[in-house]
């Protein structure tokens, strides 16, 4: 079923409601009537899976869960060191943990951080010589929390990238994840609808060894989705300093939206200024260049693109209308590059513009064609460092709050005597104030907050709103 978002005031259910459902199982309890396992590095798989006697690994706890059931994984690392089955030739795909069993509508399959440790994932010994995911999610209604998972490599350069995270189930949520370190993408969704990827981090992801040159494929998230798959959500995520792209939706054939989400710095060497791959914030959509009259809308609200090598927000030839909403491009080249593609294979303007600052870098490319309007670059405002509280590029990066959702930060925050405030056009939104401010934070009482979307309705099945 697809994911419904709606908008309401002023009973709302928030990201923060969701979180704090979540928060209400205790460990060592029943979660949702259903049991409570427990994993440490130093565990035995031939132990009774308890707080005091834990198992060693996420392959022996998934023989023992069902649906409703919570595993917690106890802070430190669990090193890999080879795949699960044997590489069939050098350009297989293998995986080191496969998750195939799935949840119940309502009753998900919890894998959880056990609160206040960090398990850590690392797949950094692993030399299978093929493409290697670290996790395959192949089941559905799963719901990952807080865990690390860093260090998937590339053991020959035949191929493309390897990947952190694997994903084709459905009605799955990736919360609190930090993926990083990879030799390909962080997440990267294959196939399957209605996924949640929620307060996660994806960095410094580097492909060197990729057989189309180094750079060229590790994103911080992907989704190359088939037709038929829609409600795949990133919400609330972070991408920076990966060597392509911070999001990217080439070849996805079902809707995706991003919303409430930061990136900035991609398309370099992690941690440099040494060019890399094609270092876009949000690449929202495109079929290798080529007209597709399968092209469906994506949608990008509420995010914030800076510093990136190429475009902030980039139609990368999409043949559809995206939708971007209140976001914000800063030192970008440019900012927002909405360049299409027609039925004839020409380039046009493509994308439903809104309520969008694009400042210092590029501010546009290819807008002829596009619906563009309450933008900071066609409303003859003024645009200056004095419109924001802060223009700050530094610190972007800083610890999540406790919930897991992002800082609040004063960078690029619209200062309280800016013009830009009450200038944007009702878009279906939540705002203060007479109209929608420009950009991703909307000012509230002296301040900028963020105004969380709420996703109302899985129907019919609230996974995504159950802990």
């Amino acid at each position: 079923m697809h994911l419904t978002t709606r908008w309401r005031a002023p009973h709302v259910v928030t990201a923060s409601a969701v979180l704090a459902l979540s928060a209400a199982i205790v460990p060592g309890t029943a979660a949702a009537a259903g049991n409570t396992y427990y994993v440490a590095p130093d565990g035995n798989d031939g132990a009774a899976g308890t707080q005091t006697a834990p198992w060693a690994s996420i392959a022996r706890a998934q023989t023992a869960v069902t649906a409703g059931d919570t595993v917690y994984f106890r802070g430190g690392t669990y090193a890999y060191t080879r795949a699960t089955t044997a590489c069939a030739s050098r350009t297989a795909r293998v995986d080191a943990i496969t998750l195939n069993k799935s949840g119940a509508s309502g009753s998900p399959i919890r894998y959880w951080a056990y609160p206040g440790e960090k398990p850590v994932f690392d797949f950094s010994r692993m030399r299978d010589d093929c493409r290697i995911k670290g996790f395959d999610v192949t089941g559905s209604r799963l719901h990952l929390k807080g865990l690390t998972v860093t260090g998937v490599r590339q053991n020959n350069n035949l191929n493309a990238e390897s990947w952190g995270i694997w994903i084709s189930g459905s009605y799955n949520t990736f919360e609190q994840i930090d993926t990083h370190h990879h030799m390909g993408a962080g997440l990267f969704i294959q196939n399957g609808h209605d996924n949640l990827v929620l307060n996660s981090d994806s960095h410094d992801n580097y492909d060197a060894n990729s057989s189309d040159g180094p750079g060229e494929n590790a994103d911080g998230f992907g989704a190359h989705i088939k037709a038929g798959n829609p409600g795949n959500v990133f919400r609330g995520n972070r991408a920076w300093w990966n060597a392509d792209d911070g999001f990217d939706l080439i070849s996805a054939y079902s809707s995706v939206t991003i919303e409430n989400s930061w990136s900035w710095r991609n398309g370099y060497v992690p941690g440099t200024t040494t060019s890399a791959g094609n270092g876009t914030g949000f690449k929202a959509g495109g079929y290798g260049g080529d007209y597709d009259p399968g092209a469906v809308k994506h949608t990008v609200r509420n995010s914030v693109a800076f510093l990136n090598k190429a475009a902030g927000f980039y139609n990368n030839h999409h043949p559809a209308v995206n939708d971007y909403f209140n976001n914000t491009g800063f030192g970008n080249h440019p900012n927002f590059d909405m360049r299409g593609v027609d039925a004839s294979g020409a380039t046009v303007g493509r994308g439903n513009l809104r309520n969008n600052i694009a400042h210092n870098g590029t501010a546009t490319a290819n807008m002829s064609g596009t619906s563009a309007s309450n933008n900071s670059w066609n409303l003859g405002l003024p645009l200056s460092d004095a419109q924001f509280q802060s223009v700050s590029t530094s610190g972007w990066d800083a610890p999540r709050r406790a919930d897991g959702s992002l800082p609040v930060l004063p960078h690029l925050r619209l200062a309280a005597n800016s013009t830009l405030i009450d200038k944007g056009v009702n878009v279906g939104l939540p705002y203060q104030g007479s109209a929608p401010d420009l950009g991703a934070f909307e000012q509230s009482g002296g301040s900028t907050t963020r105004l969380e979307p709420v996703t109302a309705d899985v129907s019919p099945d609230p996974d995504h709103l159950a802990p």
